[in-house]
């Protein structure tokens, strides 16, 4: 054992022996009120709302009891309900930043247009001094020449290599679709 541990052990003997042994007769005596000196101003110290009943100055002085429902109000359950609760609260976060003007006043939506061309070119061939091309689209397979309508929605408008030019019937709106040079 290191001597450290034997201070520590002999420390905790003798506050056990302490307990054990030592005086344990009640103390009848009575403490004695404190003389204090009085207050630089009588004033000062005490609070303004404060009724003193019959003090002189430099006097020691009992303040009267001040009712519960002067202090906070009727008592009851709803006595300490607000917004806040019982203590109010703080919010520590900063202010949401003011709206801009593009916020207020949003800009009005793109106009809709035509979905992309769901045809691919496959080829294309010169029949009878006119151009023939062939699109395909999934499994189906389209021979079409100016002025052929596919499907009611899309209308072959004029092949001028390396252009093709379709009209997406229901808005009315031109696309084209590249079908190379002239060979």
């Amino acid at each position: 054992m290191k001597p450290r541990h034997m201070l520590m052990g002999a420390a905790l003997l003798g506050a056990a022996g302490l307990v054990l042994f030592g005086d344990k007769a009640p103390n009848d005596t009575v403490a004695e009120a404190v003389e204090r000196k009085p207050a630089r101003t009588p004033a000062a110290s005490a609070p303004p709302a404060a009724k003193v009943a019959n003090a002189a100055p430099g006097e020691a002085s009992i303040l009267r009891l001040v009712p519960r429902e002067e202090l906070i109000g009727e008592v009851g359950e709803g006595s300490f309900k607000s917004k806040d609760g019982v203590f109010g609260g703080q919010n520590w976060n900063p202010p949401p930043p003011a709206p801009t003007a593009a916020e207020l006043n949003p800009p009005p939506p793109p106009p809709p247009t035509a979905p992309p061309l769901p045809f691919q070119f496959l080829g294309k061939a010169a029949a009878d001094g006119q151009w023939e091309v062939y699109l395909g689209r999934g499994d189906q397979t389209f021979v079409v020449k100016q002025g052929t309508q596919i499907d009611g929605m899309y209308r072959v408008d004029a092949i001028a290599p390396p252009n093709l030019t379709i009209t997406y019937l229901p808005m009315k709106q031109v696309q084209q679709l590249n079908i190379g040079v002239i060979e």
